[in-house]
Protein backbone atom coordinates (compact mmCIF):
# COMPACT_ATOMS: atom_id res chain seq x y z
CA UNK A 1 0.00 0.00 0.00
CA UNK A 2 2.85 2.39 0.86
CA UNK A 3 4.52 1.87 -2.51
CA UNK A 4 1.22 2.44 -4.29
CA UNK A 5 0.45 5.56 -2.35
CA UNK A 6 3.93 6.97 -2.91
CA UNK A 7 3.61 6.24 -6.61
CA UNK A 8 0.42 8.24 -6.80
CA UNK A 9 2.00 11.11 -4.90
CA UNK A 10 5.12 11.12 -7.05
CA UNK A 11 3.09 11.10 -10.23
CA UNK A 12 1.80 14.56 -9.42
CA UNK A 13 5.00 15.99 -7.97
CA UNK A 14 6.06 17.74 -11.15
CA UNK A 15 2.75 19.57 -11.28
CA UNK A 16 3.41 21.01 -7.85
CA UNK A 17 6.50 22.75 -9.18
CA UNK A 18 5.08 23.65 -12.54
CA UNK A 19 3.64 27.05 -11.69
CA UNK A 20 6.45 29.57 -11.19
CA UNK A 21 6.39 32.31 -8.61
CA UNK A 22 7.36 35.46 -10.43
CA UNK A 23 9.15 37.99 -8.27
CA UNK A 24 7.64 41.46 -8.06
CA UNK A 25 8.87 43.61 -10.94
CA UNK A 26 10.70 40.71 -12.57
CA UNK A 27 10.50 40.13 -16.32
CA UNK A 28 8.87 37.01 -17.67
CA UNK A 29 10.79 33.88 -16.78
CA UNK A 30 12.07 31.29 -19.24
CA UNK A 31 10.17 28.00 -18.81
CA UNK A 32 12.41 24.98 -18.33
CA UNK A 33 11.43 21.34 -17.91
CA UNK A 34 13.86 19.43 -15.71
CA UNK A 35 13.82 15.64 -15.23
CA UNK A 36 15.51 14.05 -12.23
CA UNK A 37 17.17 10.65 -12.27
CA UNK A 38 14.92 8.93 -9.76
CA UNK A 39 11.96 9.33 -7.44
CA UNK A 40 11.76 12.12 -4.85
CA UNK A 41 14.19 10.72 -2.29
CA UNK A 42 17.01 12.17 -0.19
CA UNK A 43 19.51 12.65 -3.04
CA UNK A 44 16.88 14.64 -4.95
CA UNK A 45 16.12 16.94 -2.01
CA UNK A 46 18.75 19.61 -2.95
CA UNK A 47 17.05 20.16 -6.31
CA UNK A 48 13.64 20.53 -4.69
CA UNK A 49 15.07 22.89 -2.08
CA UNK A 50 16.63 25.00 -4.85
CA UNK A 51 13.20 25.36 -6.45
CA UNK A 52 11.46 26.14 -3.16
CA UNK A 53 13.96 28.86 -2.26
CA UNK A 54 13.72 30.49 -5.68
CA UNK A 55 17.27 29.77 -6.82
CA UNK A 56 16.13 28.92 -10.34
CA UNK A 57 13.83 31.95 -10.37
CA UNK A 58 16.82 34.12 -9.44
CA UNK A 59 18.39 32.96 -12.71
CA UNK A 60 15.30 33.91 -14.73
CA UNK A 61 14.06 30.33 -14.93
CA UNK A 62 10.51 29.04 -14.38
CA UNK A 63 11.40 25.49 -13.41
CA UNK A 64 9.24 22.38 -13.68
CA UNK A 65 10.81 19.42 -11.90
CA UNK A 66 9.61 15.88 -12.60
CA UNK A 67 10.77 12.68 -10.96
CA UNK A 68 12.88 10.30 -13.01
CA UNK A 69 12.75 6.58 -13.65
CA UNK A 70 16.44 5.73 -13.85
CA UNK A 71 19.62 7.11 -15.35
CA UNK A 72 19.07 5.01 -18.43
CA UNK A 73 15.75 6.75 -19.05
CA UNK A 74 16.44 10.43 -18.32
CA UNK A 75 19.13 10.90 -21.02
CA UNK A 76 16.72 9.50 -23.62
CA UNK A 77 14.09 12.02 -22.58
CA UNK A 78 16.54 14.92 -22.81
CA UNK A 79 17.88 13.71 -26.16
CA UNK A 80 14.33 13.49 -27.51
CA UNK A 81 13.58 17.08 -26.51
CA UNK A 82 10.92 16.11 -23.99
CA UNK A 83 12.98 17.95 -21.35
CA UNK A 84 15.48 20.77 -21.73
CA UNK A 85 17.57 19.42 -18.84
CA UNK A 86 17.99 16.25 -16.85
CA UNK A 87 20.24 14.82 -14.19
CA UNK A 88 21.47 11.26 -14.53
CA UNK A 89 24.45 9.03 -14.12
CA UNK A 90 26.80 10.13 -16.88
CA UNK A 91 27.69 6.64 -18.12
CA UNK A 92 24.40 5.80 -19.91
CA UNK A 93 24.55 9.22 -21.55
CA UNK A 94 28.06 8.50 -22.80
CA UNK A 95 26.89 5.15 -24.14
CA UNK A 96 24.06 6.88 -26.01
CA UNK A 97 26.57 9.24 -27.56
CA UNK A 98 28.86 6.39 -28.58
CA UNK A 99 25.95 4.47 -30.12
CA UNK A 100 24.97 7.47 -32.23
CA UNK A 101 21.51 7.68 -30.67
CA UNK A 102 22.07 11.05 -28.99
CA UNK A 103 24.75 12.95 -30.92
CA UNK A 104 23.88 16.31 -29.33
CA UNK A 105 23.75 15.20 -25.68
CA UNK A 106 26.35 16.93 -23.48
CA UNK A 107 27.11 17.49 -19.80
CA UNK A 108 28.01 21.05 -18.74
CA UNK A 109 28.31 20.03 -15.05
CA UNK A 110 29.24 16.86 -13.19
CA UNK A 111 27.66 16.88 -9.75
CA UNK A 112 29.06 13.59 -8.46
CA UNK A 113 32.61 12.60 -9.30
CA UNK A 114 32.29 9.52 -7.08
CA UNK A 115 30.24 6.63 -8.48
CA UNK A 116 27.62 4.94 -6.23
CA UNK A 117 26.89 2.11 -8.70
CA UNK A 118 26.84 -1.22 -6.89
CA UNK A 119 25.59 -4.80 -6.74
CA UNK A 120 23.80 -5.46 -3.45
CA UNK A 121 22.87 -8.75 -1.87
CA UNK A 122 22.12 -10.15 1.59
CA UNK A 123 24.45 -12.25 3.70
CA UNK A 124 21.90 -15.04 3.73
CA UNK A 125 22.46 -15.51 -0.02
CA UNK A 126 25.99 -16.71 0.65
CA UNK A 127 27.36 -14.31 -1.96
CA UNK A 128 30.51 -12.58 -0.74
CA UNK A 129 32.43 -12.07 -3.99
CA UNK A 130 31.53 -10.83 -7.45
CA UNK A 131 32.38 -14.19 -9.03
CA UNK A 132 29.64 -15.83 -6.96
CA UNK A 133 27.03 -13.83 -8.87
CA UNK A 134 27.39 -16.22 -11.79
CA UNK A 135 24.34 -18.42 -12.14
CA UNK A 136 22.32 -16.27 -9.75
CA UNK A 137 19.19 -14.14 -10.26
CA UNK A 138 19.87 -10.40 -10.30
CA UNK A 139 17.00 -7.90 -10.41
CA UNK A 140 16.85 -4.32 -11.66
CA UNK A 141 14.80 -2.10 -13.95
CA UNK A 142 16.11 -2.02 -17.52
CA UNK A 143 16.70 1.73 -17.11
CA UNK A 144 18.88 1.26 -14.03
CA UNK A 145 22.34 2.61 -14.84
CA UNK A 146 24.07 -0.03 -12.72
CA UNK A 147 22.38 -2.71 -14.80
CA UNK A 148 23.28 -0.98 -18.05
CA UNK A 149 26.90 -0.62 -16.91
CA UNK A 150 27.14 -4.13 -15.47
CA UNK A 151 29.33 -5.31 -18.40
CA UNK A 152 31.98 -2.82 -17.23
CA UNK A 153 31.83 -4.23 -13.71
CA UNK A 154 31.82 -7.80 -14.99
CA UNK A 155 34.94 -7.19 -17.03
CA UNK A 156 36.77 -5.52 -14.15
CA UNK A 157 35.70 -8.12 -11.59
CA UNK A 158 36.29 -11.18 -13.77
CA UNK A 159 32.63 -12.20 -14.05
CA UNK A 160 31.18 -14.08 -17.00
CA UNK A 161 28.29 -11.69 -17.70
CA UNK A 162 26.50 -14.31 -19.80
CA UNK A 163 25.93 -16.37 -16.65
CA UNK A 164 23.88 -13.67 -14.91
CA UNK A 165 20.14 -14.38 -14.87
CA UNK A 166 18.58 -10.94 -15.12
CA UNK A 167 15.06 -10.25 -13.90
CA UNK A 168 13.47 -7.03 -15.10
CA UNK A 169 11.44 -5.46 -12.30
CA UNK A 170 9.86 -2.13 -11.44
CA UNK A 171 11.77 0.09 -9.00
CA UNK A 172 9.18 -0.56 -6.30
CA UNK A 173 9.70 -4.33 -6.46
CA UNK A 174 13.50 -4.47 -6.56
CA UNK A 175 14.38 -4.43 -2.85
CA UNK A 176 11.27 -6.31 -1.63
CA UNK A 177 12.08 -9.18 -4.00
CA UNK A 178 15.59 -9.38 -2.59
CA UNK A 179 14.26 -9.44 0.97
CA UNK A 180 11.76 -12.17 0.11
CA UNK A 181 14.49 -14.29 -1.47
CA UNK A 182 12.94 -14.19 -4.94
CA UNK A 183 16.24 -12.91 -6.36
CA UNK A 184 19.81 -13.25 -5.15
CA UNK A 185 21.04 -9.72 -5.77
CA UNK A 186 20.06 -6.31 -7.15
CA UNK A 187 21.91 -3.49 -8.89
CA UNK A 188 21.48 0.23 -8.43
CA UNK A 189 22.80 3.33 -6.74
CA UNK A 190 24.12 2.19 -3.37
CA UNK A 191 22.38 5.05 -1.57
CA UNK A 192 19.08 4.03 -3.10
CA UNK A 193 19.34 0.30 -2.48
CA UNK A 194 20.84 0.32 1.01
CA UNK A 195 18.34 2.73 2.47
CA UNK A 196 15.39 1.11 0.75
CA UNK A 197 16.49 -2.15 2.35
CA UNK A 198 16.73 -0.38 5.69
CA UNK A 199 13.13 0.75 5.27
CA UNK A 200 12.23 -2.94 4.94
CA UNK A 201 13.84 -3.64 8.33
CA UNK A 202 17.05 -5.13 6.95
CA UNK A 203 19.97 -4.43 9.26
CA UNK A 204 22.93 -2.66 7.70
CA UNK A 205 25.21 -5.51 8.73
CA UNK A 206 23.11 -7.99 6.76
CA UNK A 207 23.77 -6.24 3.43
CA UNK A 208 26.71 -7.01 1.16
CA UNK A 209 27.45 -4.13 -1.21
CA UNK A 210 29.97 -4.46 -4.04
CA UNK A 211 30.78 -1.07 -5.54
CA UNK A 212 31.83 -0.89 -9.16
CA UNK A 213 34.56 1.58 -8.21
CA UNK A 214 36.12 -0.94 -5.80
CA UNK A 215 36.70 -3.23 -8.78
CA UNK A 216 38.59 -0.44 -10.52
CA UNK A 217 35.82 0.67 -12.87
CA UNK A 218 36.64 4.24 -13.91
CA UNK A 219 33.29 6.01 -13.99
CA UNK A 220 31.83 9.38 -13.11
CA UNK A 221 28.29 9.71 -11.80
CA UNK A 222 25.45 12.23 -11.69
CA UNK A 223 25.69 15.02 -14.24
CA UNK A 224 23.52 17.75 -15.70
CA UNK A 225 22.48 16.86 -19.25
CA UNK A 226 21.32 19.11 -22.08
CA UNK A 227 21.39 19.11 -25.87
CA UNK A 228 24.28 21.09 -27.29
CA UNK A 229 22.21 23.23 -29.71
CA UNK A 230 19.98 24.31 -26.82
CA UNK A 231 22.99 25.06 -24.64
CA UNK A 232 24.69 27.15 -27.29
CA UNK A 233 21.50 29.11 -27.96
CA UNK A 234 20.73 29.56 -24.25
CA UNK A 235 24.09 29.88 -22.53
CA UNK A 236 22.65 32.14 -19.81
CA UNK A 237 20.04 29.54 -18.91
CA UNK A 238 22.60 26.72 -18.78
CA UNK A 239 24.89 28.70 -16.49
CA UNK A 240 21.89 29.70 -14.40
CA UNK A 241 20.82 26.07 -14.01
CA UNK A 242 24.30 25.13 -12.83
CA UNK A 243 24.46 27.99 -10.33
CA UNK A 244 20.99 27.19 -8.95
CA UNK A 245 21.86 23.50 -8.58
CA UNK A 246 25.11 24.33 -6.78
CA UNK A 247 23.25 26.72 -4.45
CA UNK A 248 20.64 24.07 -3.78
CA UNK A 249 23.27 21.54 -2.74
CA UNK A 250 25.05 24.10 -0.58
CA UNK A 251 21.78 25.00 1.13
CA UNK A 252 20.88 21.35 1.66
CA UNK A 253 24.27 20.64 3.23
CA UNK A 254 23.98 23.62 5.58
CA UNK A 255 20.31 23.09 6.46
CA UNK A 256 19.61 19.40 6.05
CA UNK A 257 16.26 19.45 7.83
CA UNK A 258 14.99 22.20 5.53
CA UNK A 259 15.98 20.12 2.51
CA UNK A 260 14.02 17.15 3.82
CA UNK A 261 11.01 19.33 4.63
CA UNK A 262 11.03 20.56 1.04
CA UNK A 263 11.18 16.95 -0.10
CA UNK A 264 8.25 15.94 2.11
CA UNK A 265 6.16 18.70 0.55
CA UNK A 266 6.60 16.91 -2.78
CA UNK A 267 5.98 13.47 -1.27
CA UNK A 268 4.23 13.53 2.14
CA UNK A 269 4.83 9.78 2.56
CA UNK A 270 8.63 10.15 2.48
CA UNK A 271 10.13 9.03 5.83
CA UNK A 272 12.10 12.03 7.09
CA UNK A 273 14.83 10.27 9.05
CA UNK A 274 15.49 7.70 6.34
CA UNK A 275 15.63 10.24 3.52
CA UNK A 276 17.89 12.53 5.52
CA UNK A 277 20.30 9.66 6.07
CA UNK A 278 20.09 8.77 2.38
CA UNK A 279 20.81 12.37 1.38
CA UNK A 280 23.85 12.56 3.66
CA UNK A 281 25.19 9.27 2.33
CA UNK A 282 24.82 10.62 -1.21
CA UNK A 283 26.80 13.72 -0.27
CA UNK A 284 29.73 11.35 0.27
CA UNK A 285 29.87 10.87 -3.52
CA UNK A 286 29.54 14.63 -4.12
CA UNK A 287 31.93 16.02 -1.52
CA UNK A 288 34.99 14.24 -2.88
CA UNK A 289 38.50 15.54 -2.15
CA UNK A 290 38.67 16.98 -5.65
CA UNK A 291 35.37 18.85 -5.32
CA UNK A 292 36.17 20.09 -1.81
CA UNK A 293 39.51 21.47 -2.92
CA UNK A 294 38.50 22.97 -6.25
CA UNK A 295 34.72 23.12 -6.46
CA UNK A 296 32.31 21.41 -8.84
CA UNK A 297 34.39 22.51 -11.82
CA UNK A 298 37.53 20.74 -10.61
CA UNK A 299 37.21 17.86 -13.07
CA UNK A 300 40.17 17.27 -15.39
CA UNK A 301 39.45 16.11 -18.91
CA UNK A 302 41.58 12.94 -18.50
CA UNK A 303 39.08 11.67 -15.90
CA UNK A 304 36.22 12.24 -18.31
CA UNK A 305 38.16 10.51 -21.07
CA UNK A 306 38.87 7.56 -18.77
CA UNK A 307 35.14 7.16 -18.12
CA UNK A 308 34.47 7.23 -21.86
CA UNK A 309 37.17 4.63 -22.53
CA UNK A 310 35.76 2.36 -19.82
CA UNK A 311 32.43 2.28 -21.61
CA UNK A 312 33.98 1.86 -25.07
CA UNK A 313 36.05 -1.06 -23.85
CA UNK A 314 33.30 -2.73 -21.83
CA UNK A 315 30.80 -2.70 -24.69
CA UNK A 316 33.27 -3.26 -27.52
CA UNK A 317 32.41 0.07 -29.17
CA UNK A 318 34.81 1.24 -31.86
CA UNK A 319 33.36 4.75 -32.11
CA UNK A 320 35.57 7.38 -30.53
CA UNK A 321 34.39 10.27 -28.38
CA UNK A 322 36.59 13.07 -27.08
CA UNK A 323 36.05 14.26 -23.54
CA UNK A 324 35.80 17.84 -24.81
CA UNK A 325 32.79 16.84 -26.92
CA UNK A 326 30.94 15.35 -23.94
CA UNK A 327 31.88 17.56 -20.99
CA UNK A 328 31.48 21.30 -21.63
CA UNK A 329 32.84 23.25 -18.63
CA UNK A 330 32.73 26.50 -20.61
CA UNK A 331 29.16 26.92 -19.38
CA UNK A 332 30.18 26.83 -15.72
CA UNK A 333 29.73 30.02 -13.69
CA UNK A 334 32.74 31.64 -11.98
CA UNK A 335 34.71 29.35 -9.67
CA UNK A 336 33.52 31.38 -6.67
CA UNK A 337 29.97 30.13 -7.38
CA UNK A 338 31.08 26.50 -7.43
CA UNK A 339 32.87 26.18 -4.10
CA UNK A 340 31.47 23.63 -1.66
CA UNK A 341 30.85 24.77 1.94
CA UNK A 342 32.93 23.25 4.72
Amino acid sequence: MLATRRGLMLGTAGTLLATPHIARGQAALTPVKFCLDWAFQGPQAPFVLAAERGFFRDEGIAITIDRGFGSGDTPVKVASGAYEFGIADLSPAIRLRLSGQAPDLVAPMVIQQGSPLAVMTLKKSGITTAKQLEGRKVAAPETDSARQLFPAYAKAAGIDASKINWMTVTPQLREPMLVRGEVDAITGFEVSGLFSLRSLNVAEGDVVSMRYSDAGVALLSTALLVKRPYAEANARIVTGMIRAIARGHDAAWKDQDAAIEALVKRDPTAPRALEKARMLANFGFIRTPEALSGGYGNLPMPRVQAAIETIRSSFGISTELKAEDMYLPQFLPPASDLQLPA
